[in-house]
């Protein structure tokens, strides 16, 4: 059984619609596969229908911005009400946030003498739920002012760049609650992938747990042989679950093509064990 729990359809930052991309993944050999949009559950009745006649699961979930020690950390959270009171606000500020600073990026680009505008921006984030420097970036790359979106991030829209605008994400502490009061469950996606963080060891994921985190994705395209090793001792120490993923982004992303990281049958069985306690911890009465 091959399990890709991370991946991304046009509903946010990915460029396939969640039919198209459940069909790349039978292409792929994969038996499971988990959509995981940027704080949105649009996608999932669309996958599911599609999932339904290909012959394949798929994992409903969601890629959650939060902050943690100063810092952008996202949380991926499986099976959660997204209906749920809670969890609808805390979305609907994250996905203003977004929508609400692109044309604070857009207009400190045409300062910088780029010809952009929210409008070009809005072409390339028309199935979304929100618009997004992903977004920005495809626009940047239409123009030729850089090659692919990591280049965009790297020259313009990560922090310290020059048209970097923050935005409202929550405590990762607090998210982690709202979804399991949601029912759901939740990994930390991609933990040390994008910067070295001393808050993200041993400790700090001990913390983590306290909270109510499920698992870590360790097997990620950002995280090397040794980074993998570490992590998994850590997790197994703490009893959380290890996931794999691809972070697939259709040609949004390169080097993340379906399947390319996996989660093992035997894991992906505990974190459906353990979204099951959550569900029924949900339900019990008071």
């Amino acid at each position: 059984m091959r399990i890709d729990l991370h991946t991304h359809s046009d509903r946010s930052d990915g460029t396939d619609s969640p039919s198209a991309l459940v069909r790349a993944a039978v292409e792929a050999g994969l038996d499971v596969l988990g959509l995981t949009d940027h704080d949105t559950a649009t996608g999932w009745d669309e996958a599911a229908e599609a999932a339904d006649a290909a012959g394949i699961t798929v994992v409903p979930g969601m890629e959650i911005s939060c902050k943690h020690a100063g810092r952008g950390l996202h949380l991926l959270a499986y099976w959660p009400d997204p209906t749920h009171p809670a969890l609808v606000a805390e979305l609907d500020r994250i996905l203003d946030g977004r929508d609400g600073r692109t044309p604070l990026i857009v207009e400190k680009l045409r300062a910088h003498g780029i010809d952009i505008t929210t409008e070009l921006v809005a072409e390339h984030g028309r199935d979304a739920a929100a618009i997004g420097r992903p977004h920005v970036a495809d626009a940047l790359v239409s123009l030729g002012v850089v090659g692919h979106r990591d280049e965009a991030f790297d020259r313009w829209l990560s922090p310290g760049r020059p048209a970097y605008v923050r935005r409202y994400a929550p405590t990762v502490e607090s998210m982690i609650g709202i979804v399991a009061s949601a029912g759901g469950v939740t990994v930390v996606a991609h933990p040390w992938g994008r910067h070295d963080n001393d808050d993200l060891r041993l400790d700090g994921i001990a913390r983590l747990k306290a909270h109510g985190l499920t698992g870590i994705e360790v097997d990620h395209q950002d995280h090397d042989a040794r980074q993998r090793a570490e992590l998994r001792a850590i997790a197994a120490e703490l009893d959380l679950v290890v996931t794999g993923s691809s972070d697939h982004h259709g040609t949004g992303k390169v080097d993340h093509d379906l399947g390319c990281n996996t989660t093992a049958p035997e894991e992906y069985e505990r974190l459906r064990e353990r979204a099951a306690v959550a569900s029924r911890e949900r339900t019990r009465p008071a």
